[in-house]
């Protein structure tokens, strides 16, 4: 979750740093210390003198696929009449768990439906 907030905000604003991570996902200083340090040491993000994260390639690889499942899975849900809040919270239960193959199954099938429309 802390690799897609990153992304996010990397979207939304030209710098991102820790706090804004932590303010973003209401999470402690120390809880998102402590990610962004096993994150760095990960090689998923860099992180400047100023504090200002950046994604590896590695890290911009996992957040997009992380981001795409999200949304994907978000508006899949909401197609079937879920709630916005529900179907978020919902995907981001699910978008670490569910396989590659599954994934691109429901992906497949849900842009098929839509194109359909």
């Amino acid at each position: 979750m802390y690799l897609e907030t990153i992304y996010i905000l990397l979207k939304q604003h030209p710098t991102v740093r820790a706090v804004d991570v932590g303010l973003q996902m209401g999470y402690s200083k120390p809880s998102v210390s402590r990610a962004m340090s096993i994150l760095k040491d990960g090689g998923y993000i860099l992180t400047d003198s100023d504090g200002h994260i950046t994604l590896t390639e590695l890290g911009k690889s996992v957040a997009e696929k992380t981001y795409e499942r999200h949304t994907i899975l978000t508006d899949f849900f909401v197609s079937l009449g879920v709630s916005e809040k529900t179907a978020s919270d919902d995907a981001c239960k699910i978008e670490h768990d569910i396989s590659d193959e599954t994934f691109s199954a429901l992906k497949d099938k849900f842009f098929k439906d839509l194109m359909k429309r």
